[in-house]
């Protein structure tokens, strides 16, 4: 009798043999049948990180991809039936592979589109009362706790991340400039997009993130920035969805 992890280990990898004691219609030896079944798990893995992953495979090249793919397959094999979660350990897998040692910003390629997706399927949440926000007095307004909504996310990259992506999936758009850049994915309508982040941006968020209130973030980012435009921020946050409401109301 075969048991799970040699069955489990053979289907990923080509190169074993099949399984012993595999028994097909009839009690005859299913060989074939488990070659069959080995294959199309392995390609549905692969489809599903080409899908997961079209920033990094665009930068990699389709064929490049394809050939590094069944080698992250075979060395994680998926821990979820939900092919959404399929792919979190890619971009750190990507900086072990001396292959593509020379494209440095690939990891950081593969953590944008993971954070897409991750944005895609995070949970709805209430809106935000901007109005209710801006008829506050100032002091009241800068002593506000935002949240911010689970559909965002902050990568923070020593590479031009975000012009990276704008040039490889938005036609016409100019090659980018090395300089580091933060890029928030947010998701203000039903498909999740990335945002270029002016300087300071992503501290303010991360100290919004950490419970600080408005003021106290502002504060804590200046130190850290003090080309900080809190103005420029808020109005991003607030055009892309940023922050939502709460069942007790979105003040504190």
């Amino acid at each position: 009798m075969t048991d799970q992890s040699t069955f489990r280990d053979a289907l990923l990898d080509p190169s074993k043999p099949v399984p012993e004691g595999l028994l097909g219609a009839a009690h005859a030896p299913a060989g074939k049948r488990y070659s069959v079944y080995r294959n199309n798990v392995t390609h549905s893995l692969i489809s599903a990180l080409q899908t997961a992953f079209p920033l990094t495979r665009k930068v990699l090249g389709g064929q490049n991809f394809d050939t590094l793919a069944p080698i992250y397959v075979r060395a994680h094999p998926p821990t979820s039936p939900l092919m959404m979660y399929y792919g979190a350990e890619f971009p750190a897998f990507l900086e072990t592979l001396p292959e593509v040692s020379k494209l440095g910003y690939l990891p950081d390629c593969a953590r944008l589109d993971a954070a897409m997706r991750a944005s895609y399927h995070a949970a709805n949440t209430r809106p935000f009362d901007l109005e209710g926000f801006q008829q506050l007095p100032p002091e009241q307004m800068m002593a506000q706790g935002l949240h911010i909504a689970p559909s965002v996310r902050i990568l923070r990259s020593v590479w031009p991340l975000f012009d990276i992506w704008r040039f490889n999936m938005v036609q016409g758009s100019a090659k980018p400039v090395m300089q580091a850049q933060d890029v928030m994915i947010c998701r203000p309508e039903f498909d999740p997009e990335p945002v270029l982040l002016p300087l300071g941006a992503a501290q303010w968020l991360d100290h919004l993130v950490q419970g600080k209130s408005l003021g106290e973030a502002f504060e804590a980012t200046l130190e850290e920035t003090p080309e900080f435009d809190l103005a420029a921020s808020l109005t991003i946050a607030f055009s892309h969805g940023v922050f939502h409401g709460t069942d007790g109301g979105q003040h504190v």
